[in-house]
């Protein structure tokens, strides 16, 4: 492929490349196998690290943290649901919902290109161009400018692979996720020649899908999709290759993912755990709603484990009083301490909302956060019948295992020891100290 841009290089560049879902240990051990030896050479050159992804580990709040450098305290993106001020309505937060700026509209003076960015659908003005990633319903409401979206449409291009397919035949969802990533290179490849940008930055979100439904396929070498999975990301890889030779000297790049991923055994239930333990309860059985809650529910879960005492007054049916918080909490500790499936122990931690969140907007976070050990996958369904199960799904994220690579002038000394998704944008800053326009 030809590198060459339309527009001359009058200033420093920034480029910023995610990888949905990647985890460290699994990049890790591709540069080193040489199915990715394009990050290889980058891991050899750059800063390498492993990444705390947000809590909870979920693509709404990671990402959110990642482009605004804030908690979700600061930038009000608990999750990919939420509930309505004072119902139990479900919302459903989008870009619009995002109260923090991300860098792209702080750092106005540079001009910009953001490509499948998740959470940022409606695409806002900025300067320069932005497509925004999945949950986006409506391309030409995805794209600005809207002038852009023929070209996109003429790439056959989609914010998304069907995923629902693949439990119809995982064969077509491998061949929906190729196309869908070959749209998404072409797409780049457009924006990265046509456009006159500072900073650019794409988002290979099929990652994140493939893991989820062919996990199993990545840690057994006889696998039937074994070498798919492989391919994917090695296809990838050819992109990361491109991508540095359209690069020069004083240019800087950024890897990242959002959280890891991890072999799933079990999906387990909270709602339902919390039903069996009394403190939940519905005034019929199957319920259609959370707005079906029992008068005497004392805490319900919100995907994928986020935890809510029903406080009196600030829900309808609340039956907690505020001076009883506290020991509700501490039950919940407690009982959650004690979860066991299978002789092992679900959770990790239930962390508080002070101890994760900070911030004007932490008193609408939840009281309690579950992080799962390894191998449980956390939900919070309340059309679950029983404890636990399992779906076609063979992977889950993990948190403790996102990646982070950093390649730019004097990247030793800016990237932390043990970095987590909110020092990303702080990352880019110094970066961009270091090489002023």
């Amino acid at each position: 492929m030809d590198v060459a841009r339309r527009f001359p290089k009058n200033n420093s560049r920034l480029v910023i490349v995610g990888l949905d879902g990647m985890p460290y240990r699994l990049i890790k051990n591709l540069a080193e196998k040489g199915t990715m030896p394009n990050m290889k050479r980058l891991i050899e050159e750059g800063v390498f690290r492993q990444m705390e992804s947000s809590i909870p580990e979920v693509s709404s709040v990671a990402w959110s943290s990642i482009i605004t450098g804030t908690n979700p305290g600061v930038h009000g993106i608990f999750g990919f649901t939420d509930l309505a001020p004072g119902t139990y309505r479900m919302t459903f937060p989008n870009f619009n919902s995002l109260k923090a700026k991300p860098f792209w509209e702080r750092e106005s003076s540079r001009r910009s290109v953001i490509i499948n960015v998740p959470n940022t659908y409606p695409a806002r003005s900025l300067n320069g161009v932005l497509i925004a990633g999945f949950v986006a319903l409506d391309l030409e409401k995805a794209t600005y400018p809207r002038s852009l979206v023929p070209q996109l449409e003429s790439m056959d291009y989609r914010v998304d692979v069907d995923s629902q397919r693949a439990q119809e035949s995982l064969s077509f969802f491998l061949k929906d996720l190729d196309r869908t990533l070959e749209a998404r290179i072409s797409a780049y490849r457009y924006l990265w020649h046509e456009e006159d940008w500072t900073t650019f930055m794409l988002v290979f979100t099929g990652v994140d899908r493939l893991a989820h439904f062919l996990w199993d396929a990545y840690e057994d070498e006889s696998h039937k999709y074994h070498w798919a999975f492989l391919s994917h990301l090695h296809r990838i890889d050819e992109v990361l290759g491109e991508i540095m030779q359209g690069m020069e000297d004083d240019d800087s790049i950024i890897l990242l993912s959002d959280h890891g991923f991890e072999l799933l055994e079990k999906e387990v239930y909270i709602n339902v755990a919390l039903r069996e333990e009394g403190f939940l309860s519905f005034d019929r059985e199957p319920p259609a709603s959370l707005k079906e809650i029992g008068n005497s529910t004392k805490a319900f879960a919100l995907d994928p484990a986020r935890i809510y005492v029903n406080l009196k007054g600030r829900y309808p049916r609340g039956c907690v009083k505020p001076e009883d918080r506290e020991a509700v909490i501490r039950d919940l500790e407690s009982a959650f301490s004690a979860l066991v499936v299978d002789g092992r122990k679900v959770i990790r931690r239930a962390y508080r909302k002070g101890e994760i969140f900070e911030g004007p907007f932490s008193p609408q976070a939840p009281d309690l956060v579950l992080l799962a050990n390894e191998g449980f996958n956390l939900r919070a369904s309340i059309k679950a019948a029983q404890l636990w199960g399992k779906d076609i799904r063979t992977g889950k994220h993990s948190q403790p295992d996102a990646f982070l690579l950093v390649k730019g002038d004097g990247d030793k000394g800016i990237v932390p020891k043990k970095p987590r998704v909110f020092d990303v944008v702080d990352i880019m800053d110094k970066l961009q100290r270091r090489r002023p326009i």
